[in-house]
């Protein structure tokens, strides 16, 4: 975004936020899970986003020294489904955007080790839920955090801070 141009976005009040613009909501259930999504910042920021890609870790040591076993492409990333384990390390979500022409790349780790319960497909198939409604039907995944801790994410006001100090 040129310098003086400025984009209005919202921050939703009951999110904790991350350092890389996701948000985290705590759901109400029995398996401590969370919905993870990305901040309308990314979009004021980069652009509209144009293509959502939820990819598996990338530790894929089972699939090599085995002659027998087709070679994965490391370049390529893998869908992830129900039941995937994914580290600190591991890349979460990539995100394509495009801002006056300019296409960029977003690459997204996971803010902390889990396990992924629920994909929402619907924003691979159509990335426009995120850029019409990021912190509703935009959602990424449900995961469930092997530990978790809201108070070590940003609330509203400390992301509002936050987003003020950037450059």
């Amino acid at each position: 975004m040129a310098a003086g141009d400025y984009s209005e976005f919202s921050i939703a009040h009951d999110r904790r936020y991350t350092l890389e613009h996701l948000w985290l909501q705590a759901l109400d259930d029995k398996a401590n899970s969370v919905k993870v999504g990305i901040s309308e910042f990314i979009l004021a920021e980069y652009g509209n986003i144009v293509r959502v890609v939820l990819t598996r870790p990338e530790d894929d040591s089972e699939f090599k020294g085995d002659s027998d076993v087709e070679v994965i492409d490391d370049d390529s990333p893998q869908i992830m489904g129900a039941g995937d384990e994914v580290g600190t390390e591991d890349l979460l979500i990539t995100l394509t955007t495009s801002y006056e022409g300019e296409i960029e790349t977003l690459l997204i780790n996971s803010p902390f080790p889990c396990k992924i319960m629920e994909l929402n497909g619907e924003v691979e198939d159509n990335p426009d839920l995120l850029n019409d409604d990021a912190y509703g039907d935009g959602w990424c995944m449900i995961v469930q955090p092997h530990e978790f801790d809201e108070d070590q994410f940003l609330n509203q006001e400390e992301y509002i801070e936050m987003l003020n100090e950037l450059p």
